[in-house]
């Protein structure tokens, strides 16, 4: 889920090291995965992740694990927060910062499947 996150930010041009620099940061608020069948180290495991919920400062990001052969292994959801540094506050997203996540925002239920960000060896 780390690896989903980090990509999606960077998909999205907000780069974790960027954004630490703008005074403000993601951090996460809760997580939830239920795992369908056993996953072992060195699995190759294909992700696909997208935001089902954008709120001014957070946003719920869900996931689905697949296995190489295409069996579902896993899936979970995350809820994430946008912190002030300084404050460790809420921070709103900007309009045209909102913007940029549009293309991975929908639910499970529309046409438009889900954005997968990466390829987890």
């Amino acid at each position: 889920m780390e690896i989903g996150r980090t990509k999606l930010l960077e998909a999205v041009g907000m780069p974790t090291q960027e954004i630490f620099q703008q005074g403000f940061a993601p951090v996460l608020v809760q997580t939830n995965i239920t795992y369908k069948s056993p996953l072992y180290l060195g699995d190759r495991v294909r992700v696909e992740m997208w935001i089902s919920e954008l709120k001014n400062a957070s946003a719920i990001m869900q996931f689905q694990f697949y296995k190489e052969q295409g069996t579902l292994a896993a899936e979970g959801w995350q809820k994430g927060l946008f912190v002030d540094t300084q404050t460790m506050r809420p921070r709103r997203l900007r309009p045209e910062e909102r913007s940029l996540f549009a293309p991975y925002v929908h639910s499970k239920l529309d046409a438009q499947p889900p954005n997968s960000l990466v390829d987890v060896p």
